[in-house]
């Protein structure tokens, strides 16, 4: 018996173990990052340091064991897509703070 699954595509779909392990380690990155915030062992800065790294591992866990996000050749379209998407947000964000700063430095002056 097969451990992945495979679709009339060709897409696999991971295997139970896979979804395990990463079930297994985003509670763990969720456990880790509700200690690091309940205990104040850090500072206010080195808390927003080690949440944004265990969130960036979170990102790449649930990428890699749910959405089958890889390297391979198969996975490029998604992966071009994924960085598009990125890209746009990115640029939205950025573009919408840089929006609201310039407006509110402009409306304080007068």
């Amino acid at each position: 018996m097969s451990t992945s699954h495979t679709s009339s595509s060709g897409e696999s779909h991971g295997s139970v173990a896979s979804y395990v392990i990463g079930f297994v380690l985003a509670v763990i990155l969720t456990v880790l990052s509700f200690a690091v915030v309940s205990t104040h062992s850090l500072s206010p800065a080195g808390t927003l340091g080690a949440l944004s790294v265990l969130a960036l591992v979170q990102v790449l866990v649930h990428l890699h064991y749910f959405l089958h996000m890889g390297g391979s050749s198969e996975q490029r379209w998604n992966n071009i897509a994924f960085v598009f998407t990125v890209s746009f947000v990115a640029i939205l964000i950025v573009g919408t703070v840089f929006i609201m700063t310039n407006t509110a430095a402009h409306m304080m002056s007068r």
